[in-house]
């Protein structure tokens, strides 16, 4: 396959930023994105150029490092992460447009690498539970129904790539933050800090810039893990339920 690539460059947060076109051939359709980059980045490098900063880890579709932007697509034209989308996806010839997240919460590092820590400090706001230390508990000492289970297992899906953020034209967090809080928030563990807990993350994901919800959907249709766009009115309910109560722990 010969591509037509169109990829932003940016030396840095503050640097200016620009498409840049470059012309790959002997692309094999069997060659996941990131190979494909891989191969432009060796070219560029033969060449004497800079290769383009894109993020990576596990290439296996679990830590969710990889998203960009891809025709104006979070992770491309399927609903999976960058890493697994292949490139059989395309046709010869095509031209594709590369990008980084957009999002004022998401800053750019470097041409498609963003700084995604925003959603590390909402995690740390409340994606927790209280733990005692020592022997662990029997394993059914606190039986969970499978509804719940299913529920909580559902949400844990969540690979924090931020698709739901770069898919979302307002930029927004929600999808995020609605299975963060609800994967712990429907277990008996999570009691402790339930009302709490979605009071602190959704006061720190307004505090990092994230836009607001206008129910678009766009986010649930992005997410590579399938969360579903029911979870933002689950998280809407618990945090109605949070300032009722007084946000106090246990309660």
């Amino acid at each position: 396959m010969r591509l037509t690539l169109r990829i932003w460059r940016q030396q840095g947060p503050e640097a200016p930023g620009a498409m840049t076109t470059y012309d790959l051939d002997g692309v094999s359709e069997d060659m996941s994105f990131l190979e494909m980059l891989d191969t432009l980045n060796e070219k560029l490098i033969l060449e004497g150029k800079e290769p383009v900063a894109f993020d990576h880890d596990c290439r296996e579709g679990i830590c969710g490092a990889c998203g960009v932007v891809i025709n104006g697509e979070a992770h491309g034209p399927e609903r999976t992460t960058t890493c697994q989308l292949h490139m059989r996806a395309f046709d010869d010839g095509d031209t594709i447009d590369v990008e980084p997240w957009r999002a004022a919460a998401f800053p750019v590092v470097k041409d498609l690498m963003v700084d995604r820590s925003a959603f590390d400090r909402v995690i740390g706001a409340g994606g927790f539970i209280s733990a005692p230390t020592g022997s662990a508990p029997e394993a059914h000492a606190t039986p969970v129904p499978k509804p719940i289970a299913d529920t909580a297992f559902e949400h844990a899906e969540c690979i924090g790539c931020g698709a739901c953020v770069a898919a979302c034209p307002n930029g927004a967090a929600m999808l995020f933050t609605s299975a963060k809080v609800v994967h712990l928030n429907v277990l008996p563990q999570g009691a402790p800090e339930r009302e709490s807990r979605v009071l602190d993350m959704v006061a720190q994901m307004d505090a990092e810039g994230f836009g607001g919800c206008t129910n678009t959907g766009e986010c649930a249709v992005a997410c590579p893990k399938g969360i579903p766009f029911q979870s933002i009115t689950s998280m809407n309910r618990e945090y109605l339920r949070a300032t009722m109560r007084g946000g106090r722990p246990g309660n």
